[in-house]
């Protein structure tokens, strides 16, 4: 299957601010009345369990954006532990408390993501073939670009990005035309591509299925909620056909990053996980607001 190319930080960072302009962070009636006056202060970001962090890059540009000195002490695809610094803000402490809620949430949704994608990686090692871990188009909407980023950072692979971005032909586009006619029409449309057709993939759920979509053109399949039992047997009808050669095998459907390992012994090159992106448990942050002096003598 082709590379899935990542999204700029660019477009993570307007994501970001965007969730700042979202949260009105310029009128925050609060710090307003609290603090009439400029103050300045530093703002501690710390890691409150083990995972992986991800988003730092795009939150801590941001912040330099609105008017903070941001420095980073950690990175992107980094594993942290608790109580460990990832970030330092410095500057006017009525804007570090306008931002606080809106960069710890993009940080720790994300790391979420991250780790949890990291679990999943860790979990599919030692499979021959080797077992890739994928993400899906199952995300957060207006979150898919920083979802998909985590999951990279994580250790796994973004997989399609948009409808775009590869060639699936599922079951419900099947209800309304024959596998075969199907692959024909693909097949005439990617042969027109410059540079040469994407790979086609087809859903499939049973080995009959399975065989009749590699027999008919398909050059990837995506087995959708197979058990590691059934999705063996899959795999071993499709080898007896001789028909697993050059053949790409994702499987999907129910499998988390508690459950990877059940899979390493199946066969196949990849599984797709919706869970890594639309209900990741967030990794929690906390940002401790300091003046300068006592941040100057906790180093």
């Amino acid at each position: 299957m082709p590379r899935r190319p990542d999204r700029p930080v660019e477009g993570l960072v307007s994501l970001v601010l965007g969730a700042l302009e979202e949260d009105r962070y310029r009128q925050d009636r609060t710090t307003r009345a609290v603090l009439p006056r400029p103050l300045r202060a530093v703002g501690i970001v710390t890691a409150e369990r083990v995972g992986v962090v991800s988003g730092l890059a795009a939150v801590a540009e941001a912040s330099r954006r609105v008017g903070l000195r941001a420095t980073t002490r950690s990175k992107d695809g980094a594993r942290v532990g608790p109580g460990q610094e990832v970030l330092r803000l410095e500057g006017d402490a009525r804007r570090i408390l306008a931002v606080e809620r809106s960069l710890l949430n993009v940080l720790m949704h994300a790391s979420g993501v991250a780790s949890a994608t990291a679990r999943a990686v860790r979990a599919a090692r030692g499979s021959r073939p080797r077992l890739e871990v994928w993400a899906t188009r199952k995300t957060l909407p207006g979150l898919r670009d920083l979802e998909k980023a985590a999951v990279v950072h994580g250790g796994g692979r973004p997989h399609r990005r948009d409808l775009s971005d590869g060639v699936l032909v599922k079951n419900n586009h099947l209800a309304l035309v024959p596998l075969e006619e199907a692959l024909r029409r693909l097949a005439r449309r990617e042969a027109r591509r410059e540079g040469g057709g994407r790979p086609i993939q087809v859903e499939v759920r049973t080995a009959d299925e399975a065989v009749r979509a590699a027999r008919a053109g398909a050059t990837a399949l995506l087995v959708d909620n197979a058990p590691p039992a059934r999705a063996r047997a899959i795999l071993s009808v499709l080898r007896a056909a001789r028909l697993r050669r050059g053949l790409w095998v994702e499987l999907s459907g129910g499998i988390t990053p508690e459950n990877v390992g059940c899979y390493r012994k199946v066969g196949a090159d990849a599984v797709s996980l919706g869970c890594l992106t639309h209900s990741a448990e967030a990794l929690p942050f906390h940002l401790k607001l300091r003046p300068p002096r006592l941040s100057r003598r906790a180093n």
